[in-house]
Formats: C-alpha cells, sequence, structure tokens
C-alpha cells in the first residue's frame, strides 16, 4: 500500500510534467505523462496536484490552464477543477454567456443528485458573490424559471431515506395532475417537486409508471399535444411549454444518460461547433459517473459509439503530427477517449 511520501513524490512528478508542458515546452512525447495525469487521478488526486503545484511553482494551476488559449488547456481546466466548482463555472456561463442556454442549466441542475446541487450553490456563492436561485430568478422567466427553481429548492432534502408510501401518494398526486382536468395543475406539480430530494423523486417516477403502465413523461406528452399545457405556459407548445420543460428536466433526474446522448446528437444536428461543446461537456462532467451508460444509450440512438465522433470532431494527436498539422485538437481527442472508458 502507498504511504503518503509516495503519492506526495508522485504528485511532485506530476506537477513538474504539467509545469513543462504548460509552460512553452509542450511536444507529443511529453503530453503523454500530462494526458495519463488528467485521465488517471481522482478529483482527489487533483486536487492535491493543484495544491502540490501552486507551492512548488508559487503558480494557481487553474488559473494557469485557464490563460492558455488553447482546447487542450480548457478540458484539461475542466478536468482538474473540483466537480461542484466545474458545474458552478457551467451554469454561470449558461447564464451570463452569449446566450441564456436553458438546456444546459436544466442539465446541471437536474441531472446532478441533490447534494451535489447543495455544493454547486455553495461553489456559485463563493466564486461569483452571488446567489444561484436568484441568478436564475432573474435571469430566467415562465416554466423554465418555475421548474428550474423547483429544483433548486428540492436540494435542502439531500440525504433522508427514500419512503415508499409517500412516494405511492406523490405518483396519485401527479396522476391527478395532470389527468384529472383540461390543464395540467403545475402549482401541484411545482409544489410536489420542491420538496422531494433525487432519489425520492426517482422512486415517486417508478411508482407512477407501475400504477399506471406509462412514464409521466408520456403522459405530459400526450397533454401537451391536446393542448392541456397550462395556463402559464402561454398556450405554447413543445419544448419550450411546462409540459415539454418538466419532461426535460425530468429525463435528466430519472435517465441522466439518455438526457447527454440525447443532447450530444441535438448538437450534431445544430453543427457550427456545438457539437464539439457538447461532447467536452459530456465526456468530462460525467466520466467516473455513467459515461460508459451514455455512449450506449448514444450508440442505441445513432449507430455511432461516442468515441467515433470525438474522433471525428477532435482527431488524435498522432495522425496530427505525423501529418504536420497543430496537436491541440488531436490531443483533446486523445483526452476525451480515455475519459471515456472510466466507468
Amino acid at each position: 500500500m502507498a504511504s503518503s511520501r509516495d503519492f506526495a513524490k508522485r504528485y511532485e512528478a506530476d506537477c513538474r510534467h504539467l509545469n513543462q508542458f504548460f509552460s512553452g515546452n509542450s511536444s507529443l512525447n511529453n503530453a503523454r505523462p500530462v494526458l495519463e495525469i488528467f485521465t488517471a487521478r481522482s478529483s482527489q488526486e487533483m486536487k492535491q496536484i493543484c495544491r502540490a503545484y501552486s507551492s512548488m511553482f508559487r503558480q494557481d494551476l487553474l488559473q494557469l490552464l485557464s490563460q492558455q488559449k488553447t482546447t487542450f488547456a480548457r478540458v484539461a481546466c475542466l478536468r482538474a477543477s473540483e466537480p461542484c466548482v466545474r458545474d458552478a463555472d457551467i451554469a454561470r456561463d449558461a447564464l451570463f454567456g452569449p446566450r441564456l442556454d436553458g438546456d444546459v442549466l436544466i442539465e446541471v441542475v437536474c441531472t446532478r443528485p441533490s447534494g451535489k446541487v447543495a455544493l454547486i450553490s455553495q461553489a456559485y456563492q463563493a466564486r461569483y458573490s452571488a446567489s444561484l436561485e436568484r441568478d436564475v430568478s432573474a435571469r430566467t422567466s415562465g416554466s423554465l424559471n418555475e421548474v428550474l427553481l423547483a429544483f433548486l429548492g428540492s436540494s435542502g432534502y439531500h440525504g433522508g431515506r427514500v419512503d415508499a408510501t409517500m412516494a405511492m401518494c406523490d405518483a396519485k398526486t401527479l396522476y391527478e395532475a395532470v389527468e384529472s382536468g383540461r390543464w395540467v395543475d403545475q402549482r401541484s406539480i411545482l409544489q410536489l417537486l420542491r420538496h422531494r430530494s433525487g432519489d425520492q423523486l426517482r422512486a415517486v417516477l417508478a411508482s407512477y409508471r407501475r400504477l399506471y403502465g406509462q412514464e409521466l413523461a408520456r403522459a405530459l406528452k400526450r397533454k401537451d399535444n391536446d393542448g392541456g399545457g397550462g395556463g402559464g405556459g402561454g398556450g405554447r407548445r413543445g419544448e419550450s411549454s411546462f409540459p415539454g420543460i418538466l419532461r426535460a428536466a425530468l429525463r435528466c433526474a430519472q435517465l441522466p444518460e439518455r438526457h447527454f446522448a440525447r443532447a450530444v446528437r441535438a448538437a450534431l444536428e445544430r453543427g457550427g461547433g456545438a457539437a464539439r461543446e457538447a461532447l467536452v461537456r459530456t465526456v468530462v462532467t460525467r466520466a467516473g459517473v455513467d459515461v460508459r451508460r451514455v455512449n450506449q444509450a448514444f450508440a442505441a440512438k445513432t449507430g455511432w459509439t461516442l468515441e467515433s465522433v470525438v474522433r471525428n470532431e477532435f482527431g488524435c494527436a498522432a495522425a496530427a503530427a505525423a501529418a504536420g498539422e497543430k496537436v491541440d485538437d488531436g490531443l483533446t481527442g486523445d483526452m476525451l477517449v480515455e475519459l471515456l472508458k472510466l466507468a
């Protein structure tokens, strides 16, 4: 078993490799140990490496990476960041970037466990001296605003045991809210979402399926198609209506791998660099979580693997070097492919 001294020596060696590579002496040969650092080290190990780097070189590693104008450094920075800090940054960019990105906000808030959402909110407050909940409230509107705030509110309910009896009662409440009237009862649904953890909500959705023989998302889609989305949706149907936004949020909470597979497919259809962004966000944030299930869900719908799409978008470093081209994209592709292997 490795001692703390052994780990300290390894972290020091890692820091020297990183300093050499990101201080203007990068090459394909010294890229190999750098790739291993960003793909084989755990989140806690990366935290220790960042501390060791600061001690050895009197420089913040994440700041150094963020100053580099390469795709590889950007992906490395995302990988090296603590997950809650990384997600806080992703949420911030979705709120205040070139355009408001509701899909990414739903992704961050609804695919993460309730306890992680609470940590993301804390990290957001620490980094930006602002409340994530208040910024979401100020920057979004309509059904997107209501659903996001309901899920953010539920983050305070993490840690408790799943209550099967309550889940059955909640499933009946949701059925009444969707099926009993001409319109979807948005208030009842949002009230329930605000007070249920992610684990409890998944139990509710499973109970709904057992009781009524279909997914809640399917019932919402049918209601939306019939024009019963709810008065608060302004008569809209589809993805921007209350049922549409709620279905996206529930898919994130219940089957995140399907959400990420769908997000990459949609980005490929949009083109214009969207696929690269979706691939980076998906692979980096789901590596070591459920990236293999994401790959399976993606392949089931498209017949392609995520690795093949990564190679198509970024290539590989060895091929780029052999062709006399810049290797930045290729190194990014190599890193993402290695991250796809993490269970």
